[in-house]
């Protein structure tokens, strides 16, 4: 397998560090670019000193001048606590670092893959979600900074196809779950299983008979570097998540039967823009790559819980994290 130098931006988050553990084990030369605002020293702690990669504190609406030959772009906070505390900095991480990065893979002649979101669909009116669908996005709700970011890096990334011949692949990613997850980040799985080892009532907002699906992070790694490595002139968009869909009080059920603690809920008033439902229709990548999600639900939360459980003792003695935490 030919080494490759290959850039991570947001590479110390939940998905990042994912990635530059996969990207090394291939034994290709990383670099690792995060500006900590939800990504964690942690995530990477195990990496620092490893033959091949390199990490740096940057910020993406900043340029960047590296010699790479693929780009994953991941830098985004992706829970809505994290984006929706700095709206106008989400907003500037999604375009100015789509064009600071699409720039960088046109000096270069990079390939470069964005980690775009089902948050593009918005509020769905057709289920499941396909690439065709346009979506029902609310242009200036609390959410907007990220949905419509997103949507506007997106735009940039087919314009660079289009205009300039940059080599792009989109991914559309839905819910993921699995270690290295933040407590409390305000997602769903992560609060639930935090809430429920410490004790706590389980918060469910609405009635909980609304649905997701959840994709195992190493699925989602496994699709990401599918998509990578497809022909060049394959673009994308695709769906990539895992399309068995459940409520929301189906999933707290599962995370209280493997955290052995009696099911305990809280109820509260739904965000405002949450949609109701959200699945993927993913024919279009499986046609595209093979890919199929393989690691089942129950399986994947086990893992997730056993995780959170170990790092949960770990920090006993430490303070707890905070919003901004490193």
């Amino acid at each position: 397998m030919t080494q490759l130098r290959v850039l991570v931006t947001g590479g110390a988050g939940f998905l990042g560090s994912h990635l530059c553990d996969r990207l090394l084990e291939a034994e290709h030369q990383v670099f690792c670019v995060d500006n900590y605002s939800s990504g964690r020293k942690d995530n990477i702690a195990h990496l620092i000193g490893a033959t091949g990669f390199e990490v740096a504190e940057h910020d993406v609406t900043l340029p960047l001048d590296l010699e790479v030959d693929q780009i994953f772009n991941l830098a985004c906070p992706a829970s809505p606590p994290f984006y929706q505390s700095d709206p106008v900095q989400t907003t500037k991480t999604s375009v100015l670092g789509a064009i600071n990065l699409l720039d960088l893979a046109r000096r270069c002649g990079a390939r470069i893959l964005q980690a775009s979101t089902s948050e593009v669909y918005g509020d769905p009116l057709v289920h499941p979600q396909s690439e065709s669908y346009r979506g029902n996005v609310n242009a200036t709700g609390p959410r907007a900074c990220y949905d419509e970011g997103k949507r506007c890096a997106e735009a940039l990334f087919f314009d660079y196809h289009r205009h300039y011949g940059v080599d792009i692949k989109v991914m559309r990613i839905f819910n993921t779950y699995g270690p290295r997850m933040l407590f409390d980040d305000g997602r769903v799985v992560s609060n639930f299983i935090h809430q429920s080892l410490t004790g706590r009532p389980i918060t469910v907002y609405g009635d909980g008979r609304q649905t997701r699906s959840f994709c195992y992070v190493d699925d989602q790694i496994d699709g990401m570097l599918a998509l990578m490595g497809t022909a060049a002139g394959v673009t994308g968009p695709v769906n990539v998540g895992n399309p068995h869909e459940i409520t929301i009080l189906e999933l707290a059920e599962e995370i209280s039967a493997l955290t052995e603690q009696r099911p305990d809920y809280r109820y509260d008033t739904i965000p405002k823009d949450d949609p109701a439902r959200r699945c993927p229709d993913i024919s279009a990548m499986t046609d595209l790559t093979g890919w199929q999600p393989r690691v089942p639900l129950k399986t994947g939360l086990a893992r997730t819980v056993e995780d959170f459980r170990a790092r949960l003792s770990a920090a006993t003695d430490t303070p707890p994290l905070s919003l901004n935490a490193g």
